[in-house]
């Protein structure tokens, strides 16, 4: 299950409008909080108090802190990985480790007398380290790993080995966390950030619900988090629908059992559980009601893994739907293009009511019926949408 959280900056902004967000964000189920520690000036005195009234906040809306912190951090504080006692008292949640001890101090600080979650730096620790603490036999429950933001632009983590390190931290059975921005207007975060806090950079202008879905899609990402604040009221709301489970809509007669085979062939052929993965779709304007109820009610629409690298094609459609005309109808050009999605029609009777997203140019045969377009961004779904993934048809948001 996916967990979302917001990151606050008690350096920028002032406690009491840091609360009315908090109190915004949980409303849509948000229950983790990302803030910096080391980044507040002051007597230890005077941070411990400080984190101490932010704490009470977030936990009278149900919400956890993540305090980040490193070595000199707890020194200035008074803390050590034997005794972290101050942060006991300031009722802290987790400590998230910018930059992490020995091996023997971290196996100490996770067993504290607590129950303080210590979490990583998954962008900066080597995977290897965190496995080597599992091996001792930590309690899992308190072990979690959180990727790095990076304010200035281009210099985010790659797509390529974010996946790397998330595929080998993920069987570890800990939480991995990662960040994604918010598109709002005037956000703030840390070190003058103007231009979004994500994690992985090729994500960082994206939709905040696209960068969301994709993180989510990867299977190996359980905490996604707006690096940068404030998220909009409507960024926080759309996070929440791309990462919610969807209930099937489809009631017609067929529906429940075509699901039921889906489900039976995933488990014969050892692909697993039915995983949800949400795309975004721009239907035309001269869609048909049959073709609108076969792309946005049926579920699930799903590749059985033998497709070619033409297309992305889902079958039991036209099943469901074998009752129904699909008029021909033909589109202008001789070609569809990449991020064009299909239905077969009655031209090519035996498959009418397919499903299919074209991934490289294909010709218009007569066959199939243009219904929808899929921008260059949001193509990136089918990027991390595998063989025997349940992909739901959204409209785009207007």
């Amino acid at each position: 299950m996916i967990t979302l959280g917001v990151s606050v900056y008690p350096d920028i902004r002032p406690l009491s409008e840091i609360a009315d967000y908090l109190r915004l964000a949980a409303r849509y189920g948000y229950t983790r909080i990302f803030t910096s520690m080391f980044s507040v000036e002051g007597t230890p005195d005077v941070v411990l108090a400080y984190f101490r009234d932010l704490d009470a906040v977030a936990h009278e809306v149900g919400m956890q802190v993540a305090l980040d912190v490193n070595p000199e951090c707890l020194e200035r504080l008074g803390a050590s990985p034997a005794d972290l006692s101050v942060f006991d008292e300031i009722k802290a949640d987790i400590l998230r480790m910018d930059g992490a001890y020995a091996e023997d101090e971290n196996f100490e600080m996770l067993r504290n007398p607590y129950g303080i979650k210590i979490e990583y730096n998954a962008s900066a620790l080597a995977p290897e380290t965190i496995v080597s603490l599992v091996d001792r036999g930590v309690d899992r429950e308190r072990i979690l790993a959180c990727h790095n933001f990076y304010p200035q632009r281009y210099t985010g983590y790659s797509w390529d080995k974010f996946n790397q390190v998330n595929q080998r931290l993920a069987p570890l059975g800990i939480r991995v966390g990662a960040f994604i921005s918010s598109q709002a207007p005037g956000t703030h975060g840390v070190w003058d950030a103007t231009c979004g806090l994500p994690t992985v950079e090729r994500l960082r202008d994206y939709p905040a619900d696209l960068q969301a879905r994709i993180m989510a899609a990867t299977g190996t990402v359980t905490d996604i988090l707006f690096g940068n604040a404030y998220a909009s009221e409507k960024e926080l709301a759309a996070v929440a629908e791309a990462v919610a489970t969807y209930e099937p809509q489809c009631t017609r007669p067929g529906s429940r059992e075509a699901l039921e085979s889906i489900v039976s062939f995933l488990e014969v052929s050892g692909q697993g559980a039915l995983k949800q993965k949400k795309v975004r779709i721009e239907p035309l304007f001269d869609i048909t009601p049959v073709e609108r109820e076969i792309l946005f009610d049926f579920y699930p629409h799903l590749d059985m893994g033998d497709s070619s690298e033409w297309i992305w094609r889902s079958r039991m459609e036209r099943v469901v739907f074998a009752s129904e005309s699909i008029a021909p109808r033909r589109h202008v050009g001789t070609t569809f293009e990449r991020g064009d999605v299909v239905i077969v029609n009655d031209n090519y009777k035996h498959y009418a009511g397919e499903v299919q997203v074209v991934l490289e140019p294909i010709a218009d045969d007569g066959t199939r019926n243009l219904v929808a377009r899929i921008d260059t961004e949001e193509m990136d779904m089918f990027d991390v949408i595998g063989d025997g993934d349940a992909v739901i048809f959204l409209p785009v948001r207007q």
